[in-house]
């Protein structure tokens, strides 16, 4: 955590829109973490949030397993704001009684303000439109509390206890549809919780600048630079800091987009003038992929092949005592598995993928960060807005966009297919407005007809998406027209291709890579 800053401590309790209420949080200025919804009561204390948000969740608290916070939590004097599950837990936990069998309200909901005063101040008139995803209701609430909202479904909308700064709400104000959301989360972190702001990415600099200047001393240290936004911004964050205690090196894994390792080498050396060490490992990472088609192994073996490489590395240089790595907020989330509701979606390389035993400390100084933070961090920095722009690469390379075994044949196929759709959305104007792009080779073969004649072939599957964060995203509707041309061209130039096909498929209940 960063300890200069004020925090708001975001209990997950299985919601798909937790992170969601972590970056709304961040948006109002003022940092946010997510943890497990079981974080031991004396942990929080020891963190000493300004105040705590209870999440949504799938479940009933009458379930067997039904997720619940320690008891003490309502007993630490913090504010606490408690989100559709959230609030039945503060309810179940203090007293109230919720009932399993009232009235569900799922999508769109109008809410009566009967009191507009901590929570909903500032909201104009009685009545504001919210998004509401539940099945249990509060029927009873508990001993001092009262009611400060209410809609046609839900008779008590949301709770309110005073003097001890405890609030529930049985909608979510962090998604769009709840049309006064940002001001009632506003209201919870300046009215109730008194936080003061100013977490921003020009604040993160500033702070982390003087954490890796003191935490790092003398040492050197060696970044893992792929030339994606995160290593870039990484290496260019970590020079301001260390200066030529900085070594950056590019691992060449076979696993790059074409033209990839070029393109970074030229870019840090030319224009960052680092010193930059090229490995090219292909037959390395290659021949520890043979045969491997489950995507957990796969990344578990890129992310030790990676560690071993850079320990090599780091005896040559010598005095290097860390490794620094990109990994961001969403790929720690994505990679714990809090007991309950929330399970591992992934293991991302660099953190569930690495080994247990490492000569080397790692620096992660995006560890808490969001990309389009990472990004504006890159801004402040000065980094190309060409750069900034780039969609996310995965960490594993296109190890994860050919489904199933790994071979040099397969690899040439999605690589040339991916650099086909890129070129053509670019040609179309849509590259900005998308949060990522990418051409994905299936373990398929289809018959097709090619010059009259017969063939049996592979499938290519494209996917493209719109997302603020990576953390949830909408597929991209893109013109049928462009979708066409990228078919055409991929078929025609790309050799052992005989079909394309497009997937139209959410965050969740999919992920936006396929494996």
């Amino acid at each position: 955590m960063i300890q200069s800053r004020e925090l708001i401590l975001v209990l997950d309790f299985g919601s798909q829109y937790s992170q969601l209420i972590a970056r709304r949080v961040r948006e109002l200025g003022v940092y946010s973490e997510l943890h497990p919804f079981n974080l031991p009561a004396g942990k929080i204390r020891s963190m000493n949030p300004k105040g705590i948000i209870l999440s949504g969740g799938p479940a009933s608290v009458y379930d067997r397993d039904a997720p619940l916070p320690a008891a003490e939590l309502f007993e630490l004097g913090m504010p606490i704001l408690g989100i559709c599950y959230g609030l039945q837990v503060i309810a179940h936990r203090l007293g109230g009684r919720v009932d399993p069998s009232a009235k569900r309200e799922y999508g769109a909901a109008t809410v009566s303000i009967d009191d507009a005063s901590d929570l909903f101040r500032g909201i104009e008139g009685d009545r504001t439109p919210v998004w509401m995803s539940h099945g249990d209701a509060l029927v009873k609430m508990p001993a001092g509390f009262e009611r400060i909202a209410h809609s046609p479904s839900s008779p008590i909308c949301a709770i309110r206890n005073k003097e001890r700064q405890i609030f529930g709400v049985q909608f979510h104000p962090e998604v769009a549809h709840t049309a006064r959301g940002k001001e009632i989360l506003r209201n919870f972190l300046y009215s109730v919780c008194g936080c003061q702001g100013g977490w921003n990415a020009g604040s993160f600099v500033e702070d982390k600048t003087g954490e890796i200047r003191a935490e790092v001393g003398i040492q050197n240290v060696i970044c893992a630079l792929s030339g994606g936004v995160d290593s870039s911004v990484l290496a260019v964050l970590l020079h301001r800091a260390i200066k030529d205690q900085l070594r950056c090196i590019h691992i060449n894994n076979g696993l790059m987009r074409k033209g990839e390792s070029d393109s970074v080498l030229q870019l840090h050396r030319e224009r960052y003038h680092f010193n930059v060490a090229y490995v090219d490992a292909t037959e390395t990472f290659l021949a520890g992929l043979q045969g491997i088609t489950d995507p957990e192994q796969k990344r578990k073996i890129i992310g030790r092949t990676f560690i071993e490489i850079f320990e090599q590395e780091a005896r040559k240089i010598g005095n290097v005592g860390y490794l620094a790595q990109g990994t961001l907020y969403p790929d720690v989330i994505e990679s714990t598995s809090f007991r309950g509701p929330s399970h591992t979606i992934k293991s991302h390389h660099n953190v569930g993928g690495l080994p247990e035993t490492m000569h080397l400390k790692l620096i992660e100084p995006f560890r808490e960060l969001f990309k389009d933070e990472v990004r504006e961090v890159g801004r402040l920095l000065g980094l190309p807005a060409e750069l900034i722009g780039r969609h996310p690469f995965p960490g594993p390379g296109l190890a994860v966009r050919v489904i199933g075994s790994i071979g040099p044949e397969k690899l040439q196929i999605v690589r040339a297919a991916d650099q086909v759709f890129e070129e053509e959305i670019r040609k179309a104007g849509l590259y900005d407005s998308l949060w990522q792009a990418l051409a994905v080779l299936l373990p398929v073969h289809t018959v097709g007809v090619m010059g009259d004649q017969r063939t049996y072939d592979q499938v290519v599957a494209l996917r493209a998406v719109t997302s603020l964060d990576g953390m949830t995203a909408d597929w991209a509707q893109l013109p049928p027209g462009l979708l066409a041309t990228v078919s055409t061209r991929i078929v025609n130039e790309v050799r052992g291709v005989n079909r394309v096909v497009y997937d139209i498929s959410s965050k969740p209940p999919s992920t936006i890579e396929w494996e």
